[in-house]
């Protein structure tokens, strides 16, 4: 590698090179589960903005990386994946280190790298292909890449979400300027040495770490044409807002209050395996996480043992212990938030099931319990905002009608998931819950397909063909006679 991924040192990556900071100013960066301090990352100056956002630009407006063919570049990418993986212990490690996701988890989620980049690199070619059209005249139309790219992720996804925005914005010929979370900034050091040392030229991708003033010069830079930012409602409001104003192309996966829907005929097994997926793992902190689990009056107390049962199969601990299937929130500040919103639950009326604070022997560690709560009533504030920690709260319903009021009564719809034996009624929930993404009889995220939501969960979609598309602009080519005729012979 051309530098040492694994430097905890502050440093930006510019006009492909590694640089010490401008400012003075740092972020001490923390361990959840021992609450050391593990390094300091630089807070990028609106000066350093102009230099990332000026070497992307000459990039692609005088680079050789937007006019290179799609294989050209796919090539580069699919070799950074393959050098990737073979650090993939120690990104994992890093990782673990960075925001606690248990250490299998960690080098798991690494491991899937190289395939999700083949995939990208696969249907890139067919994603940007020109396409020739007759209506009522001769056309082509060009897919062109749309240009400089603000790239934005937030820490509980590191290594996946980084890899989901950077690279289908390369294939598609862009630039970038990515920022890391102030939680998680070094791990992207790992992918930047990868595609630098498989070719990647100079400018192309350019890395800045720090808070939200950063996140902000970046936004609002007027050599950005599209901003791309995964993270809170309430900071992707303000990024629309800004990028409105400059008529910047953006897009925007955001917060999520996803409901899962228990018909009376559903497997319990299922809904249990479901849940303990959809709401805990992660420690919770998963914008798609299961977090209402709707349930028939009928069957309620049986629903509310289900999911205690799927509680109580998490062992909590130190993250980088093999047996571990739950590490800490990210923070101190997410901890006491999750905390405080258990709290307010029992005083609104709920009632804990299991859980409900700090593991027993660990009192060292931002740990919470994966914590159920019941006689939860859909007003409530714990079962309207998101939590963002390993709690679910139990929702009862009457009627299938009901449950469907209840599952779009939030201002949000990123996910959601019903549980059946009968497949008609699944599709027919599917279709009348408000939300971007909905599974059936379980929880999954595919990289591979469109993920994003309506209402507060977002704008555009993540991942997939169509997350690919998003980083293309259309120009429609008018042709005459000769030309077409040149175009279709050619």
């Amino acid at each position: 590698m051309t530098s040492d991924p694994g430097s905890l040192a502050p440093r930006m990556f510019i006009d492909g090179a590694w640089r010490a900071p401008a400012g003075r100013d740092t972020m001490a960066v923390t361990c959840p589960s021992t609450e050391q301090v593990i390094g300091e990352a630089a807070i990028g100056l609106a000066s350093e903005v102009d230099l990332a956002v000026a070497a992307a630009r000459r990039a692609f407006d005088e680079g050789p990386w937007p006019r290179m063919s799609t294989a050209e570049r796919a090539s580069v990418v699919v070799h950074a994946a393959k050098l990737l993986a073979e650090r993939a212990d120690d990104l994992g490690r890093l990782v673990t280190l960075e925001m606690g996701l248990p250490v299998g988890m960690s080098t798991a989620m690494v491991g899937r790298v190289p395939g999700t980049v083949e995939f990208y690199a696969d249907i890139a070619a067919s994603v940007t292909q020109p396409e020739y059209r007759d209506e009522a005249g001769a056309a082509v139309i060009i897919r062109e890449p749309v240009g400089v790219v603000a790239a934005i992720v937030p820490w509980n996804g590191p290594v996946g979400m980084s890899v989901t925005k950077i690279v289908p914005a390369l294939l598609a010929g862009c630039t970038v300027v990515f920022k890391p979370a102030p939680e998680t900034p070094f791990d992207i050091a790992f992918l930047v040495d990868a595609l630098a040392e498989a070719g990647l030229p100079k400018g192309v991708l350019n890395v800045l770490t720090g808070g939200a003033d950063t996140g902000q010069a970046m936004v609002c830079h007027p050599g950005i044409d599209k901003v791309t930012f995964t993270g809170s409602t309430a900071a992707g409001r303000e990024i629309g807002a800004t990028a409105g104003r400059g008529l910047k192309r953006v897009q925007l996966e955001l917060g999520g209050k996803s409901a899962a829907i228990v018909l009376p005929d559903a497997d319990l097994d299922q809904v249990a395996a479901g849940i303990g997926m959809g709401c805990f793992f992660n420690s919770g902190q998963v914008c798609a996480a299961l977090s209402r689990v709707l349930a028939p009056r009928s069957r309620y107390e049986e629903v509310v043992a289900a999911v205690e049962a799927a509680a109580r199969t998490w062992r909590v601990g130190d993250p980088f212990d093999p047996g571990t299937t739950m590490g800490p929130l990210v923070s101190a500040r997410q901890r006491d938030k999750v905390q405080g919103y258990i709290n307010e639950g029992v005083q609104e009326g709920a009632r804990v099931v299991v859980g409900g604070g700090r593991p027993e022997g660990l009192d060292k560690g931002w740990f919470i319990e994966p914590t159920v709560l019941r006689d939860v009533d859909n007003s409530m504030k714990i079962a309207q905002e998101e939590i963002f920690g390993p709690v679910a709260v139990v929702i009862p319903f009457d009627g299938l009608d009901h449950a469907v009021r209840i599952a779009n009564d939030s201002s949000y719809g990123l996910h959601g998931a019903v549980f059946t034996a009968d497949a008609a009624a699944a599709m027919d929930v599917a279709t009348r819950v408000r939300t971007g993404t909905f599974t059936v009889n379980g929880f999954t995220y595919n990289n591979r397909l469109p993920f994003g939501g309506v209402k507060n969960s977002g704008v555009g979609r993540d991942s997939g063909k169509e997350g690919l598309e998003s980083y293309l602009e259309l120009k429609t080519v008018n042709l005459d006679s000769l030309a077409a005729q040149h175009y279709r012979s050619s």
